[in-house]
């Protein structure tokens, strides 16, 4: 920064084209600038402005009044004293390129420094970033190679001013908690900064508040949050530890409240919106609800019985269980269901079967209209209708009444003889 000051001090010293007692005033800038005194350097060239208004050198001195102000953390007015600077032609307007460059860097720097910049400030922060995005030529004396490493810094500055400016309507929307105006606004700042990590996360925000009372769109502010997470945090202008400790732990919050946890859905899910800005069509992050959903009609559709037969053994072991029966199940005849034979009484001739549906204790008794003729072997597999005739809560027994045409998968064998009295 200061070697602004020694160019001009050089340019006026080998000119000698000031006015009568010019040069001194300028003297006395340099000097308190020099010491870090922006005060008294502002006060010296509040001074030479009041006793020669007409100088020839009324641009440097607003190249003077920018630095200085920059300098001294009062943004607003680097701004403002750079306005005038901005809208004149550059090769007249200042003694040399680095001059140029040094006064649109700090307006780019100093327009995100101002939280409610005023419409005028805003345009000449635009203004800025758009001639710094501009220059082409590096200025004389630098090399190429320092000239490409300073260009990219130079765009990255000119960029973020430009970010800043195009998402302030998107933070005002965010605080009247205005989520369509948002959503509008920050598609906006998308366009002109696809890669942008801030414009991403304001976006899923408002989806995500759209989505309290359209959940539908719940699916979209996830894909906006895990772009903010998957971006390349130097393209998207941002910080990376705020990307890292802020934007990725919420997103997994999110992801796994909603969804369920599934690091490899997530993974996925990441480099689809790295690499898109906008989600495919028919795009859906299923719920936890509608997994469960999906789970239980698979499961029915597998095992059409065991279903049917967790419904019923849901509502009988509910507390009103034995209303449910009294009113929905007696004297119902029921769809098949299927089971494993325990137990047969008696042993030869059964009249009645023991059967589970889950595990090893006996949930139902099949009543049976005619005994089964023969030994009924255990241990198989049984399918069976008939009609639901009692039910007992402790323990757990439902008793249905069939026959034995009604049942699949009986196997019996001969009884033995009898056994002779003695």
């Amino acid at each position: 920064m200061h070697l602004l000051y020694v160019s001009l001090l050089a340019l006026l010293s080998a000119q000698q084209q000031y006015k009568e007692g010019e040069y001194p005033l300028y003297a006395e800038v340099t000097k308190h600038y020099a010491a870090g005194d922006y005060a008294k350097t502002l006060a010296a060239l509040d001074t030479w402005s009041a006793k020669i208004p007409q100088s020839d050198y009324a641009n440097n001195r607003r190249i003077l009044y920018v630095q200085t102000y920059f300098a001294a953390q009062q943004p607003a007015k680097a701004i403002e004293a750079s306005t005038e600077l901005l809208q004149g032609d550059p090769a007249k307007t200042f003694p040399a390129a680095a001059d140029r460059l040094r006064i649109l860097y700090m307006v780019v720097t100093a327009i995100k420094q101002l939280p409610e910049p005023t419409a005028t400030q805003q345009s000449t922060a635009r203004e800025a970033a758009k001639q710094l995005t501009a220059m082409q030529d590096p200025p004389p004396g630098m090399s190429p190679a320092d000239w490409q490493r300073a260009r990219n810094d130079l765009h990255i500055a000119a960029s973020s001013a430009d970010l800043y400016l195009s998402l302030l309507p998107v933070a005002h929307a965010m605080k009247a908690n205005d989520c369509s105006t948002v959503e509008a606004q920050v598609r906006k700042a998308m366009e002109a900064h696809p890669n942008s990590v801030q414009a991403a996360w304001y976006q899923g925000s408002a989806l995500l508040c759209i989505a309290r009372q359209k959940p539908e769109r719940t699916s979209e502010a996830i894909y906006a949050f895990a772009r903010a997470a998957a971006l390349d945090p130097v393209k998207g202008l941002v910080d990376p530890k705020w990307q890292q400790t802020n934007v990725t732990p919420y997103l997994e919050k999110l992801y796994t409240q909603y969804h369920g946890k599934d690091p490899e859905g997530l993974a996925q899910l990441k480099q689809l919106a790295a690499q898109n800005a906008n989600p495919p069509a028919g795009f859906h992050v299923p719920s936890a609800a509608e997994l469960a959903h999906q789970k239980q009609a698979d499961f029915e559709s597998r095992n059409p019985e065991l279903a049917l037969w967790k419904r019923i053994h849901d509502a009988l072991t509910a507390a009103n269980g034995e209303q449910y029966f009294e009113a929905d199940l007696k004297n119902s005849e029921l769809p098949p269901l299927r089971g494993t034979l325990l137990n047969a009484t008696p042993a030869c001739n059964a009249a009645e079967l023991q059967v589970a549906v889950e595990g090893s204790d006996p949930q139902i008794t099949l009543k049976l209209e005619k005994p089964v003729k023969g030994k009924v072997e255990t241990g198989a597999s049984l399918r069976w209708q008939g009609v639901a005739t009692a039910f007992r809560a402790a323990p757990f027994l439902l008793t249905i009444e069939t026959e034995p045409a009604k049942i699949d998968g009986l196997q019996t064998t001969p009884c033995g003889p009898a056994r002779k009295k003695k």
